[in-house]
């Protein structure tokens, strides 16, 4: 056995060069992720709407009024109140009679902000 290991030849293996040129194929590809995770993004902005005029029972036409900018972070205590934090930028879509706003956020949610809460500009 010794004798036959002795007179192996070994080949040293060569290294692949990878063809950093992205392929039609890996293009095309990305381009379907890409529309994917959009149509996500829409499916769940449009259920996020739809649960928004269920319990705001909210049948007029959802529009920016202003934008505004939160001053300080806020954790939701209720489904309703929209959890903020520190320079998020909101859409104010509705003012209520009392001292909360209904806005929306960069993600699409909506719910009640306290206007103590806000920087309007």
């Amino acid at each position: 056995r010794e004798k036959d290991d002795k007179y192996k030849i070994r080949m040293p293996k060569l290294q692949v060069v990878k063809d950093k040129r992205k392929s039609i194929i890996d293009v095309e590809r990305n381009i379907f992720k890409f529309k994917k995770s959009s149509e996500e993004k829409s499916r769940k902005r449009e259920k996020e709407e739809k649960f928004f005029r269920e319990t705001f029972v909210y049948d007029k036409e959802i529009s920016v009024i202003n934008t505004a900018i939160a001053e300080c972070s806020v954790p939701s205590e209720r489904r309703v109140d929209l959890p903020v934090t520190a320079g998020e930028q909101l859409d104010v879509i509705d003012v209520t009679e009392g001292h909360a706003v209904i806005c929306r956020n960069s993600e699409g949610r909506y719910g009640y902000v306290l206007v103590e809460h806000l920087n309007f500009r």
